[in-house]
């Protein structure tokens, strides 16, 4: 259902035209993640739902894919209006 938007994703991790927020560096550090866990889990997850931001109405995805060490990460990710994929917050499930 989401396949294409998660292929753009995975394009923009494979061209590094992708930032993180600074929770979600925080979030990466509080949980032992690094950003090639989270780039791993962008390549190797899929999407489990969309979601709608209160404030702008801007879509987010909610991917869960795999580390390096193949334990489990989510991340909540959009692409946002200047062409970059803007990851939002990680977290371990």
């Amino acid at each position: 259902m989401f396949d294409e938007i998660l292929q753009r994703m995975r394009d923009k991790v494979s061209s590094r035209q992708y930032l993180m927020t600074l929770h979600a560096e925080e979030e990466m550090s509080d949980d032992n993640l690094t950003i090639y866990d989270i780039e791993e889990g962008i390549f190797t997850g899929e999407i489990l739902e969309r979601q709608k931001d209160k404030v702008t109405a801007e879509s987010k995805y909610r991917i869960r894919g795999l580390t390096l060490d193949a334990g489990e990460v989510e991340i909540i990710a959009k692409l946002s209006p200047t062409g970059k994929l803007v990851i939002i917050t990680v977290y371990i499930p």
